[in-house]
């Protein structure tokens, strides 16, 4: 089946259609990836419905990354069991990551119809007719080329504001701790000119932000099969969107530290609309656990790669990922991480405890032998040291001006809205007569941890190129 609907930004509603319930699971890639399943599904007569008991058809886009995403996920099943024993003829898929890492382990359970990896949504149409009560469908194979370049995907998000491009899908990393290599496959970059058309189509009907996503977004790089001498790295790809329109916001995830260039960061410095937000994952700040993990840098170069953002980006903001106790780590090794968060000064931080994910280097190779109380200690020592370097980020803050992009109304009160600035910091205020979508110009007056709490000071915000 061929697709090429850019112009289905907003999903259909239409009771008179087979209805499609959808669940999402884990990364932004995978909310991307259930908007292009919509929009195969759409093409091919569905119509999206927020209710599972309405639903002819219920997927669940499923996440891999931990263990504990895959047992939320399994229980999700147990529900949709219930709902089966009372439609007979409803049918239940699961798509994604989890799909692909347990494949007909997944097809033996009597809740599902339909099992389908990451590159093979094209086909759902297909496996949908093929479904019978004794004949469950399964397509986990993994794609050489990317998969959904001419699909536009159809946006289930509210608020109308903020859309993910995907730019790239799999992994060549090959981090010992992760499952993405295997059940995405490996790298490959999508031609620029239809991320550029995404991304205008997207302003086009009102969005105000877009996000590029890939596993590794430094490392894409595309290459004209006609002439190898054409190429575009991701520095080049960011200013050709960045040039869409100076209203538009481009903000990317996720990097990884051996591949973040200069040229991406003077990219940056470049225009106005690119935000000042790197999220940066360390992973650890021992040397023998980056080494064991496969992270291919030092803690010294990343605190390299920390110095020169500040220096060609002073106002940039810094986030990350960490894993504590992972195969081996001792107390000095978690002491570095502690020293190192202290040293970069995080504005924020995804943290988890290492969950050991079946068939990957480490579980081959390594013994998960830390004591989960050990384990769930180090995690909360890091959480607490997070959230002092949050607040204290935050209160650098105040009495400061900032421009930022309302998303929409506080969730403690109508009479205020909340957005975020450039640095990716949210920011609650009184509406002021204003909406989402609006640029407000606020000026900070406190601060949670969290929260940056302000006021709007100027109404029309000045749209300009950044000078080197």
């Amino acid at each position: 089946m061929h697709i090429n609907n850019f112009h289905s930004v907003k999903p259909i509603f239409d009771y008179k259609r087979p209805q499609v319930y959808i669940e999402t699971y884990g990364c932004q890639m995978n909310v991307n990836d259930s908007e292009v399943a919509l929009s195969i599904l759409q093409e091919a007569g569905y119509s999206l419905c927020d209710k599972m008991e309405e639903a002819d058809l219920i997927l669940i886009n499923t996440c891999s990354i931990r263990d504990n995403a895959e047992q939320r996920i399994l229980g999700r099943l147990e529900v949709f069991k219930i709902e089966k024993k009372k439609r007979k003829n409803v049918i239940v898929g699961i798509l994604g990551c989890m799909a692909e890492r347990l494949k007909e382990e997944l097809l033996s359970n009597n809740t599902l119809d339909i099992v389908a990896g990451p590159d093979s949504y094209r086909d759902l149409p297909r496996l949908i007719a093929a479904v019978t009560a004794d004949n469950k469908q399964i397509n986990t194979i993994l794609s050489h080329e990317e998969t959904y370049a001419d699909i536009s995907p159809v946006r289930m998000d509210k608020n109308g504001i903020s859309a993910f491009i995907s730019i790239m899908r799999g992994c060549n990393n090959v981090c010992s701790y992760c499952v993405v290599p295997y059940v995405r496959g490996s790298e490959r970059s999508r031609e620029p000119k239809s991320i550029v058309r995404e991304a205008k189509e997207l302003f086009d009907n009102g969005y105000k932000e877009v996000t590029l996503l890939g596993q590794n977004v430094n490392s894409y790089l595309w290459i004209d099969s006609n002439n190898p001498t054409k190429q575009t790295d991701f520095a080049q790809l960011l200013e050709l969107v960045a040039l869409v329109n100076p209203k538009l916001r481009v903000r990317y995830s996720t990097s990884h530290p051996k591949d973040m260039s200069n040229g991406v960061l003077y990219t940056m410095a470049m225009y106005a609309n690119i935000c000042n937000h790197i999220h940066l994952p360390v992973q650890s700040g021992s040397n023998e656990m980056l080494k064991k993990m496969n992270r291919k840098y030092t803690r010294e170069i990343y605190l390299e790669r920390i110095l020169k953002i500040h220096e060609i980006l002073p106002d940039c903001s810094i986030t990350t990922d960490v894993i504590v106790g992972f195969c081996g780590e001792t107390q000095e090794d978690f002491e570095d991480t502690l020293t190192l968060f202290k040293e970069v000064g995080f504005d924020s931080a995804f943290m988890f405890q290492y969950s050991e994910r079946p068939n990957t280097k480490a579980a081959r190779n390594f013994e998960d032998d830390i004591p989960i109380e050990i384990k769930t200690d180090r995690l909360n020592k890091i959480i607490a040291l997070q959230n002092e370097l949050s607040l204290a980020s935050n209160q650098k803050t105040i009495n400061k001006e900032f421009e930022v992009l309302i998303e929409g109304f506080s969730k403690r009160s109508d009479e205020e809205l909340f957005g975020r600035t450039s640095q990716n910091k949210v920011c609650v205020f009184p509406a002021s007569g204003h909406i989402p979508g609006d640029y407000v110009n606020i000026k900070v007056n406190s601060c949670t941890s969290a929260t940056l709490l302000g006021e709007i000071v100027e109404e029309k915000p000045k749209f300009f190129k950044k000078i080197l």
